[in-house]
């Protein structure tokens, strides 16, 4: 089997899993955020294969679409052989498991001056089911996806590869404050708040900066090692600051 076959047949098997763990997160409780939502009248067996089968659909096609482009800019195939295990796995899980207790210790920080407190967690099993959508997910919309269109866009097809990766930072960058922002609809259900502009200035301050901090290393590893990489960043980031961090 070639590299890149082996690559796409794994692309396929972590979108499996993320379709698992949308599936799954409709028989799980959501804690604070499940009280505050609407009940449902669909069962939930439907609305799990409904969720299972749209995350197959979005996320594949998306996903599909930007390891094609990745693949276009000539950066680290998900197998690539210059690429070790130590590298590809153990690297990023200890990044990841850094990021989480900066998170924490962030939380405590701001807790004090974000006019909201300690940020929420969903409950345990949810909070590990939702690390490992995360990990997977949101890599693969926020850097997999968004990250090697743009690069693909303006520094292969509009600069014809000049200035490949100042180009990429810049998407990164645009991707960072993109995944912050993705994080605003949650934060406005738990509190009630319909419009982000009334959340304090601190409080958009630490969800822009703890999460561009993460998307930004997560944008390193991925440059660097391919995309598992950022894959076990996001998912170690997540199981320290939400599954951990949140049973306390």
């Amino acid at each position: 089997m070639t590299i890149k076959t082996r690559s796409t047949w794994t692309f396929f098997i972590l979108l499996a899993i993320l379709a698992l763990a949308a599936g799954l997160n409709a028989f799980l409780p959501q804690g604070e955020r499940g009280t505050l939502m609407p009940e449902s009248q669909i069962p939930k067996w439907q609305l799990a294969l409904g969720a299972a089968g749209i995350t197959t659909a979005l996320y594949g096609f998306l996903g599909m679409l930007g390891l094609a482009l990745w693949r276009n800019l000539d950066f680290p195939e998900i197998w690539a052989k210059n690429v070790s295990a130590r590298q590809r796995f153990l690297i990023p899980a200890l990044a990841g498991g850094a990021l989480g207790l900066v998170l924490i210790v962030a939380d405590l920080v701001f807790s004090r001056i974000n006019g909201l407190g300690r940020l929420m967690h969903p409950p345990f099993p949810t909070s590990l089911v939702a690390s490992v959508s995360a990990g997977i997910g949101e890599e693969l919309l926020f850097r997999l996806f968004f990250v090697s269109f743009w690069t693909w866009l303006v520094g292969k097809v509009l600069l014809r590869g000049r200035s490949l990766t100042v180009v990429y930072w810049v998407a990164s960058t645009f991707s960072a404050l993109a995944f912050g922002a993705s994080h605003l609809p949650t934060l406005m259900i738990l509190t009630g708040i319909t419009d982000p502009a009334l959340f304090s200035p601190v409080l958009l301050l630490q969800i822009f900066l703890l999460n561009g901090l993460i998307s930004l290393v997560a944008a390193y590893y991925f440059k660097k090692y391919g995309f598992l990489a950022p894959v076990g960043v996001h998912f170690w980031t997540d199981i320290v600051w939400h599954m951990l961090w949140g049973l306390f």
